[in-house]
């Protein structure tokens, strides 16, 4: 990681988080004090087995669970302080999300998919298209704005998938197992991609992989051990 990046504010904090889930077999903790920075431009990569917390995590950094005890911070902001409603708007408008699967409406073309989180939230279509063609072509797909999903590769239906998660700006990108039904060579072209384009769009990235060979393209790499994250061992 650079010392641009090192000396830029974090926009995602975590501090001191706990989860423990209860069911009837018993209880299970996930997260024993878990503290996590995430700064601009910065790639992290969280590896670890299934089981370990990966998805706890990140569903916690992503506001889609709340911690039993710690903070989550985005942009300073407490969002344990939160309602419901206002969590949702700060995850709306500060933080993308891209999973395993792309999701992409199969009636709609590759620009109409990636403009669509911004015609939701009211941005004129002309001005939507402006910003979803800017990003498609960041991601190689200049050439592939008017094609279907059924017309796309895999690799190039992630891609328009990661396009859309940047399309409102946000501030931090939560990726889960993004390149787990991509062969190698197809993985490492979308990985490319993202990483170009976090690093202009100045995003903070962390991605959940168990892809070993995509972490030489991170600046960090952090597992989960007994409940808290600590640096890899590789």
């Amino acid at each position: 990681m650079t010392e641009t990046l090192n000396t830029r504010a974090p926009v995602l904090r975590l501090k001191n988080v706990h989860r423990t889930y209860h069911t009837g077999e018993g209880s299970l903790t996930v997260l024993k004090g878990a503290n996590l920075d995430l700064r601009p431009g910065e790639m992290t990569a969280l590896v670890g087995p299934s089981g370990s917390g990966k998805s706890t995590l990140l569903h916690t950094a992503g506001l889609l669970e709340y911690p039993d005890e710690g903070v989550v911070e985005i942009e300073g902001i407490d969002a344990q302080s939160l309602s419901d409603g206002a969590r949702t708007k700060i995850r709306r408008a500060k933080l993308g999300f891209v999973y395993q699967f792309h999701h992409l409406l199969a009636e709609l073309n590759a620009i109409d998919n990636v403009a669509a989180p911004l015609m939701i939230n009211g941005v004129k279509k002309s001005q939507a298209h402006e910003r979803a063609k800017e990003l498609l072509e960041a991601m190689g797909l200049k050439d592939r704005e008017h094609h279907q999903p059924g017309q796309l590769s895999g690799g190039e239906q992630q891609r328009v998938a990661i396009a859309r998660s940047l399309a409102n700006k946000p501030r931090v990108l939560i990726a889960d197992e993004p390149t787990g039904n991509l062969d190698p060579r197809t993985s490492a072209t979308v990985i490319q991609s993202l990483f170009d384009t976090a690093r202009t769009e100045h995003v903070a990235v962390l991605i959940a992989t168990h892809n070993l060979d995509l972490t030489s393209y991170m600046d960090r790499v952090l597992t989960l051990s007994d409940g808290q994250l600590v640096d890899a061992e590789l």
